[in-house]
């Protein structure tokens, strides 16, 4: 089954406001940048987004929030956006923060079709406040709901026409398990190639996960905070 779309745009055009959205990338390494151009271009609000963090200011995620797109993150570090914080700090911005490997493991339980799961993070703190909290073996554990998504945008090195997907290094981050918990999958990537390419043991995402996929374009793989020194 061919799964191109011919554009971002295409790909996006039926994400209606209000939809809940899960985007990979850490930090702005792997980010789907196309699809969150095209996102923002259409400019669907009222979206619960579900990532690491929400970009910088200006580059990723960040883009949706400057646009007034976002009504929710659920997020786990948020540090290096400025506007981010201005509308939390002025109840403009729904904010449901995690740890980081909570996060993780509720996206990976929800692909996985697990309702919830217990995890000893957060006990004592504010993280488990109004949750189930149980002890097992004489350690207290905190009930945490696994999450899924109407749509996952997912960004791949390589991928293939029946949506097979291939990441490099550490661009991999929340991109594969967010591409099991999406209802519809889009993924962009860098290389696409036909059906049959790729050798089965260098997919990491199988092609069942993904329901479109387009070639992206235009990358600029932003870094957050260059940090150098003078040469001697």
């Amino acid at each position: 089954m061919n799964k191109v779309f011919a554009s971002a745009a295409q790909a996006v055009a039926d994400i209606a406001e209000d939809a809940v959205i899960m985007s990979g990338g850490f930090g702005l390494c792997g980010n789907p940048e196309n699809l969150i151009r095209a996102l923002h271009t259409q400019g669907t609000g009222g979206l619960t987004i579900v990532s690491n963090n929400c970009g910088t200011d200006d580059c990723g995620l960040g883009i949706l929030l400057k646009g007034g797109q976002v009504r929710k993150m659920i997020s786990s570090y948020v540090g290096e956006n400025k506007h981010f914080e201005g509308l939390m700090l002025r109840g403009e911005l729904e904010v449901e923060l995690n740890p980081q490997g909570t996060l993780a493991e509720r996206i990976r339980a929800g692909g996985a079709g697990i309702p919830a799961f217990y995890t000893p993070t957060g006990y004592g703190t504010v993280i488990a406040e109004g949750k189930e909290c149980r002890d097992f073996d004489g350690r207290m554990y905190v009930l945490e709901r696994g999450l899924t998504a109407d749509f996952a945008l997912v960004k791949a090195w390589k991928g293939d026409t029946h949506g097979n997907l291939v990441f490099k290094a550490t661009a991999r981050n929340f991109n594969s398990i967010m591409a099991t918990a999406g209802r519809t999958t889009i993924a962009e990537v860098e290389e696409l190639v036909p059906a049959g390419e790729l050798g089965g043991d260098e997919i990491h995402v199988p092609g069942i996960y993904v329901q479109r996929i387009i070639q992206g374009e235009h990358y600029e793989k932003w870094i957050e905070q260059r940090t150098t020194r003078p040469r001697a």
